[in-house]
């Protein structure tokens, strides 16, 4: 690499952690001066609070990581066209695709570091960082799809409970309904389901098996109180909301795969946070290439004017982003493409953005 690619590398990359370092503590500022009397209210113990703002911090990184990267690209490339430098750079006869070089090897290396993160470390985070929340500061608000709980726990089996109490892993109107080739041949049903974890049971209050026959049914037990065993967890019966968000890469396909097979209702938004684990580091790249074409070339009203047009450029993916989101996980709209269309569009205006600045 010459002078210009690692001057050009080293203020890349210098600008993006810095801006980091700037409104990461922002933001842990805000939010504890936000939620600082739940914690009290709770004696939230030390330990747990300072575990609870290292995942914030991941979290608030990995949530806001292309608006730090772009506004920071936008920011020194700015300076550099204010100070007439990328003039003298491109009067020297260097091309523009060849002064783009460095900023692609910048983003490589921040689109390696958003895989990780997306991959490994952010599902930690979020684990600890919605746990925390719904254990503290959101008393009262549900963690858990609790009520009217349908789902397919294999290819046989059909579980049901109208409501489930976390707390006491208790659910209400509970049935289990089997089926083979297409055909239900049985079905159980209880007024109540009582997880003991300390036996690794479910205990069932007023329990019937009903034998469905050809002509009539069959009723073979009914019992006032029946300890048994299942083939399915308790989370069956209470699936986290956030469970997507916790689960690293390998470990959500198999969930989703599971979640598939279910018919769950939720397939969307777990498919969301699975293609976003790779739409985000391609962003990365469009997001460099539209700051680099925005601010390369000098303006009359200076830094103000590219980080004006940079923000407004940075909210609209963001609204483009959220609202495709909203639209896969509110109807049948395709995950795949909700995640990739923004990119595609921000794609094509990159595109053309660095036509006109080569220009």
């Amino acid at each position: 690499m010459k002078i210009l690619d690692w001057y050009i590398l080293k203020r890349y990359l210098f600008t993006f952690f810095m801006m980091l370092l700037l409104f990461i503590p922002i933001g842990i500022t805000v939010h504890l001066a936000e939620k600082i009397g739940k914690i009290l209210e709770n004696e939230v113990p030390l330990s747990e609070v300072l575990l609870y703002f290292l995942d914030f911090t991941i979290y608030f990184a990995h949530l806001l990581f292309p608006l730090f990267l772009f506004l920071s690209v936008i920011w020194f490339t700015s300076k550099l066209a204010n100070n007439t430098e990328i003039v003298a750079f491109l009067s020297s006869g260097v091309s523009f695709t060849r002064f783009l070089r460095p900023y692609l090897i910048g983003a490589t290396i921040v689109a390696f570091l958003a895989i990780i993160l997306g991959l490994y470390l952010a599902p930690k985070a979020s684990e600890g960082f919605n746990n925390f929340s719904y254990k503290y500061l959101k008393k009262g608000r549900k963690a858990f799809e609790n009520t009217d709980v349908y789902r397919q726990i294999n290819d046989t089996d059909i579980i049901y409970v109208s409501s489930f109490d976390v707390k006491n892993k208790k659910g209400r109107d509970f049935t289990l309904e089997h089926f083979e080739a297409n055909e239900l041949k049985y079905k159980i049903s209880a007024n109540n389901i009582q997880y003991i974890e300390d036996d690794s049971i479910y205990r069932l209050t007023n329990y019937v098996k009903r034998f469905i026959g050809p002509n009539e049914d069959e009723l073979e037990i009914i019992k006032a109180r029946k300890d048994t065993v299942f083939d399915f967890e308790v989370d069956d019966l209470i699936p986290v909301i956030y469970a997507a968000e916790t689960k690293m890469y390998g470990d959500l396909k198999q969930f989703i795969e599971k979640e598939e097979a279910r018919g769950s209702s939720n397939v969307g938004r777990f498919k969301l946070v699975l293609y976003r684990k790779w739409s985000l580091p391609v962003s990365v790249f469009i997001l460099t290439i539209i700051a680099v074409a925005v601010s390369s070339i000098k303006r009359r009203g200076g830094m103000g004017v590219n980080l004006a047009v940079g923000i407004c450029i940075a909210m609209v993916f963001v609204f483009f982003d959220k609202i495709f989101g909203v639209m896969a996980e509110q109807s049948d709209f395709p995950p795949i493409i909700a995640v990739w269309f923004p990119n595609l569009i921000f794609g094509i205006l990159a595109l053309y953005l660095l036509q006109n600045a080569k220009r």
